[in-house]
């Protein structure tokens, strides 16, 4: 059985929980993912009946230095046009978020854009968007902590509204650049492995893309502090990433059922697992993003997400996607009736 370091967890709860979903009407493991699902999220409540309480998806956007490098097929102005379109709900992460009643809430994490009185967008920005990262580190430690601290404030706020199941989405020209270079120094996995086609790159360009990181990373490479993390985060990163780090550690902490999406999110949570690893014992990865560099994490990391549709937009959208499956997860153990309950009879060998 697989071991959990969930503050709550005891043997005697791991044991009931896992007699209860052995007991239902059903052959053993034959709901497949979905009794694993559902053995994490009672661990995680610490109950036998566990609930889904006011689901959240954030969607954290920055804008990266690394840009003007012309590394994404887009330009950066797309970073503010798409938050624009978010909060006027046109994105397909609003559209999914809707369609499976989540709430949504988009954050300016530092976006090149003054958003001047502009409802329903949180305004957590830290400077207007960080620097090039083929010059000089993309943000200071004092942004990179403050960075870090905003996303666990607004987590925590999720919290405080009842909410107990939270994802994480982003929006950010040039983040591919970051969470490449991200999993490449803190898996230890060559930058060839982790840089993919971004926002839709050709092969030229991907290649382009590739000489701009390896570039990057020898430069700093020797300024960067090994083993700290968060040195790798404040280098290479983007505020958004940063944000998302400090939220997944603060949704641990609270106890939170945590939804990974794509490839950024799970950067954003190497870092955060660098920090506090059993971090993971809360996390359930959504999807895996066609992301070249997705993949080749989650062999590290030695995860099989819950869906593999090809996608590789971001936004959170494998999260929203993903969030009936988790759903149903619950509803077949608080639900579905046990072989006592239906007087059908266990098998005999």
């Amino acid at each position: 059985m697989q071991e959990f370091n969930i503050k709550s967890t005891s043997k005697e709860i791991i044991s009931q929980l896992q007699s209860k979903i052995d007991s239902k009407t059903k052959p053993i493991g034959a709901l497949g993912m979905l009794e694993l699902i559902a053995l994490k999220i009672g661990l995680i409540q610490n109950t036998l009946s566990p609930e889904l309480i006011n689901p959240t998806i954030i969607v954290f956007a920055g804008d990266h230095g690394i840009a003007s490098e012309g590394v994404s097929a887009y330009p950066q102005e797309v970073t503010h046009q798409m938050v624009l379109n978010f909060l006027s709900g046109g994105a397909a992460i609003c559209v999914f978020s809707k369609q499976n009643g989540i709430n949504l809430k988009i954050v300016d994490a530092g976006v090149n854009f003054n958003f001047s009185n502009t409802p329903n967008l949180i305004n957590a920005k830290i400077s207007m968007g960080t620097k090039n990262f083929l010059n000089s580190p993309a943000m200071d430690k004092v942004q990179c902590e403050n960075a870090l601290s905003k996303g666990a404030l607004i987590v925590k706020e999720q919290g405080e509204n009842g909410c107990n199941i939270i994802g994480f989405g982003e929006m950010g020209i040039g983040n591919t650049s970051s969470a490449s270079i991200i999993m490449s120094i803190l898996c230890n996995i060559s930058i060839e492995k982790c840089v993919g086609r971004g926002t839709g790159l050709d092969d030229s360009s991907l290649k382009r893309k590739t000489q701009i990181l390896k570039q990057a990373i020898k430069k700093h490479i020797p300024d960067v502090e090994k083993g700290n993390p968060l040195s790798v985060l404040s280098t290479f990163g983007g505020f958004e990433i940063a944000m998302i780090c400090g939220g997944i550690l603060q949704a641990a902490e609270l106890n939170m059922i945590i939804l990974i999406d794509g490839f950024i999110v799970t950067s954003a949570l190497l870092v955060a697992l660098k920090i506090n690893p059993s971090v993971l014992d809360y996390c359930i990865f959504c999807h895996k993003s066609d992301e070249k560099g997705h993949s080749n994490v989650l062999n590290n990391l030695n995860i099989e997400p819950l869906l593999d549709l090809k996608m590789r937009l971001g936004e959170g959208t494998g999260v929203a996607i993903a969030y009936p499956l988790i759903k149903s997860a619950l509803n077949f153990l608080n639900n579905m009736a046990s072989f006592e309950d239906a007087n059908v009879t266990k098998k005999t060998i």
